[in-house]
């Protein structure tokens, strides 16, 4: 090409070309004959080797430098910007640098100095390699043994005759024990009985709720080791609610007395509306609680004839309603969901049906093998067996968790509009065993620290005391809830729990983050087919192991 072309190639390419914007980031461009050309930010699939046209029309003086003339050159109808341009030039030198350079300084995704987070992909594959792997063990278990799962063995677990329901009448004969907490707490809102007569009275009535199902399951022969635990586990359930039911009422008392006037709602905790913006109930004031119906009462007070209190909270309510606290007026919901119910009892059946499966079909055959390498001290045999069965039992457990602590926990708040649903918090990311503890269950939790631990230390005890006598107390109930309904005393429970002292402090002491998180879950998967597997074994010696 002449030296005259080279000119006046420039010249004609301005004459051409319309770049609407600035910068590289042009929409288009449009040709002579009003057709749309290549955008502004491609490159012509006939022109490989040339720059993008924004570009190259701030660098037209580079390129004719080069040699290289815009192929375009001769179209009438086509205007450019200044080949001179600041922000023109600037973008051709960052897009030439990003060419030539494409290493930065940057750490690998999986080093811990990357910040990177997102495993999302890593959780899933362990997921499906753990549906894989668990799926395999299930298709063995079946070609081992078939199929193991029967509905009437169930029916039995509950029942050894089916005209004698002990476990049942158990349950009801604990309104008594109910009515009889009410009735000392009316007694000691109208002054009819001191303070000391009263908390002597809750004394027995407390004791006797721990005493008398035991000695009912001990005796009874009719009694199956499910029923007791059923009905040990609601008395146990029961002592907690009525020691709190006459503790928050003795503070309320002691708060009238003070201020000499009748606790309103404002005294006792915030008002409902306040607390979740749900719809406003009925508040109830001390003593006005003191009833076991829905409906206006009246309470004489000395002289002093109190207003009819149409009441939203009892008695009754308190013993169905998913906590252990009590208090004058609880968080309540606007209305019940019925879809919200409906998955929730669906669950719950479900779930019930495949508990039920997995430990008939599972759990088992797996621990009936366990017996000979323990009766033999195999040593070997022994850890192999208690691995084999961690994996079903930690299963269970989990479908167990979210079972109570969820689909039925849930089910019960809704259908009585209770509003706090804060049954459980993230225990998965334990990275102590004090922590584990402390948000797996938290209505437990929110007793032991109300009526308990706080006691304790506003008594002037250290807080290491006080947390280990709640690990008393938590071992001396999970002896209690497995011991009596087995009728044998072996105390692994109660040594299980109280070992979670030396362990907290262990865990606390020397693992941090992701290696206590560990400890917490290999306590969990190992420590609890363990005791399984004593109580199992004592069981069978003790019922069985003479005939065979």
């Amino acid at each position: 090409m002449s030296e005259r072309a080279e000119m006046r190639g420039p010249i004609t390419r301005r004459r051409r070309t319309t770049i609407s914007g600035a910068g590289g980031g042009a929409p288009g461009v449009r040709q002579a004959g009003g057709s749309k050309g290549h955008d502004g930010g491609t490159k012509p699939p006939q022109y490989p080797a040339k720059a993008k046209p924004a570009a190259a029309a701030g660098v037209s003086e580079h390129a004719s430098h080069n040699g290289k003339a815009d192929r375009d050159v001769g179209m009438p109808g086509r205007q450019q910007q200044p080949p001179n341009s600041p922000r023109k030039h600037r973008n051709a030198v960052e897009d030439i640098t990003d060419r030539l350079s494409c290493h930065v300084l940057q750490e690998s995704l999986l080093s811990s100095a990357s910040g990177y987070s997102n495993y999302r992909g890593i959780l899933n594959w362990c997921v499906v390699m753990l549906v894989l792997s668990n799926a395999r063990l299930f298709l063995e278990n079946i070609i081992k043994y078939g199929i193991l799962v029967d509905p009437i063995q169930v029916v039995s677990l509950f029942l050894k005759d089916p005209y004698s329901w002990p476990a049942a009448c158990l349950i009801i004969v604990s309104n008594v024990f109910i009515l009889a907490a009410l009735h000392v707490e009316r007694r000691l809102a109208v002054g009819a009985i001191s303070e000391t007569t009263g908390w002597i009275l809750h004394f027995f009535n407390l004791i006797s709720l721990l005493i008398f199902p035991s000695f009912t399951v001990l005796t009874v022969t009719s009694m199956t080791p499910v029923g007791g635990v059923i009905s040990l586990g609601i008395y146990t359930v029961l002592f907690l609610k009525l020691y709190s039911y006459q503790d928050s009422n003795r503070w309320c008392r002691e708060i009238r007395h003070a201020k000499a006037k009748r606790l309103t709602r404002s005294h006792s905790c915030p008002n409902v509306a306040q607390l979740n913006g749900s719809a406003v109930h009925s508040h109830v004031s001390y003593p006005g609680n003191l009833t076991h119906r829905g409906c206006a009462v009246y309470l004489l007070l000395g002289s002093e004839l109190t207003e009819p209190v149409c009441l939203s909270l009892d008695m009754y309510y308190f013993v169905f309603a998913p906590t252990l606290c009590y208090q004058l007026n609880f968080p309540r919901s606007s209305r019940i969901r019925k879809t919200f119910l409906i998955r929730r009892l669906f669950e719950m059946l479900f779930l019930m049906q495949l508990l039920v499966g997995l430990i008939q079909q599972w759990m088992v055959p797996t621990i009936q093998n366990s017996m000979k390498p323990f009766q033999e001290m195999d040593f070997s045999r022994m850890v192999e067996r208690l691995l084999k069965l961690a994996v079903p039992n930690h299963l269970i457990w989990l479908i167990f968790f979210y079972w109570f602590f969820h689909s039925s926990m849930n089910f019960v708040a809704e259908l009585l509009q209770f509003g706090d649903r804060e049954f459980y918090k993230d225990w998965w990311n334990s990275e102590t065993v004090t922590y584990f503890w402390a948000n797996w269950n938290i209505p437990v939790h929110k007793w032991c620290l109300r009526h308990f631990y706080k006691p304790m230390l506003r008594r002037g005890i250290n807080k290491f005391l006080a947390q280990t006598a709640v690990f008393l107390v938590s071992a001396f109930f999970h002896e209690y809830l497995v011991s009596v309904p087995l009728k044998m005393f072996r105390l692994w429970a109660f040594m299980g729990m109280m070992a979670q002292v030396p362990l907290a402090w262990f865990v606390s002491r020397y693992l941090n983050g992701n290696y206590g998180n560990a400890a917490v879950w290999i306590s969990l998967i190992i420590g609890q087919p363990v005791a399984v597997l004593m109580y199992v074994h004592d069981y069978y010696v003790i019922h069985y192991g003479s005939s065979s």
